[in-house]
């Protein structure tokens, strides 16, 4: 080290000892004949010293300062040469099928008999499904990162598969569960602007927003004749008097948990799941519905709508993809 250095601290510590200093007049001479300097002398020195004090504490912290930086920016280069793996999420897709009884529909055949022993066939289903959210230890994750209504219609086969953008962290997860139809909050008017999710509209004057689910077909009534119905779900009205006077509307949207949907999802999986709507049980359990007592038409009739809402709970169910 720079040898002013080691004599700077020489003198430092010979004159930080306290000057024991017996005052007698300046100018005259002290013991062995030293002559006692004047006060304002003595006491520039003393200031000159604690000056000189106080600069090597200030450099001694910086130097701890700058030493400690160079630590830690050594330790980070370190961190940055073995970096921890990213967690790569993985992502859920559905599926969706229509079975009556088990199995897929045989569309336009009169070959399946309800609950309450209507005989009817299917000519075509369309429905929206949304807010599709996975569960785990009593917590929910919404999946509408991207989106969050999604159109299925058995006429068009790109419906038939849903892929969330969404990412899914790796874990086990007790259960999904979604939105049948389109929560209020998010039913409006003219949000869609483009066939066939357009034309799903539901009249203004009855609630306005979007269909839930048309479900067309025939039936055979009590003359033998086979007669369209048009099971269709959506908003429903209270009336003050039929068909003019609307009290007020009635939400009949509703959530399902898919039953036996827990599941593992490894990191960077894709994940496959086929919806299953079991055609049948729209009409039976615990409300038996009868075509010739509900009638073909339910739009107007919320009794029926709400019966056919009550029936919801066990019409859909899932499937994993093996």
């Amino acid at each position: 080290m720079h040898k002013s250095f080691f004599e700077h601290e020489k003198r430092y510590f010979l004159y930080s000892r306290p000057l024991k200093i017996k005052y007698k007049k300046p100018g005259q001479k002290g013991r062995k004949g030293m002559i006692i300097a004047p006060n304002d002398t003595i006491r520039k020195t003393q200031n000159q010293f604690k000056m000189k004090k106080t600069i090597f504490e200030i450099n001694s912290y910086i130097l701890l300062i700058l030493f400690t930086g160079i630590i830690l920016l050594v330790a980070s280069c370190n961190n940055n040469n073995n970096p921890q793996p990213e967690e790569k999420p993985g992502k859920i897709v559905f599926q969706f099928a229509h079975r009556i009884d088990g199995q897929p529909i045989r569309f336009d055949s009169l070959m399946y008999v309800n609950a309450a022993g209507n005989h009817y066939l299917v000519n075509e289903i369309q429905w929206f499904l949304s807010d599709v959210a996975v569960h785990k230890n009593n917590d929910s994750t919404l999946l509408d990162k991207w989106e969050d209504i999604h159109y299925v219609d058995t006429d068009i086969e790109s419906t038939w598969t849903y892929e969330l953008k969404d990412d899914i962290q790796s874990g086990t997860y007790d259960s999904i569960s979604f939105t049948f139809g389109i929560s209020e909050a998010k039913n409006k008017s003219l949000m869609f602007v483009n066939p066939p999710e357009s034309m799903m509209f539901w009249p203004e004057h009855l609630g306005g927003g979007y269909h839930y689910m048309k479900l067309n077909g025939k039936w055979l009534d009590t003359l033998n004749q086979i007669s369209p119905f048009n099971f269709h779900l959506g908003i429903g009205q209270i009336y003050y008097s039929f068909p003019d006077s609307v009290e007020r509307f009635v939400q009949n949207y509703f959530r399902v948990r898919l039953p036996n949907s827990g599941f593992e999802i490894k990191e960077n999986e894709t994940k496959t799941f086929t919806i299953v709507m079991n055609v049948e049980n729209w009409f039976q359990n615990p409300n038996v519905f009868d075509f010739n007592y509900m009638g073909s038409k339910i739009m107007q009739n919320q009794d029926a709508m709400h019966a056919a809402c009550e029936n919801g709970w066990d019409v859909f169910t899932v499937e994993f993809k093996k």
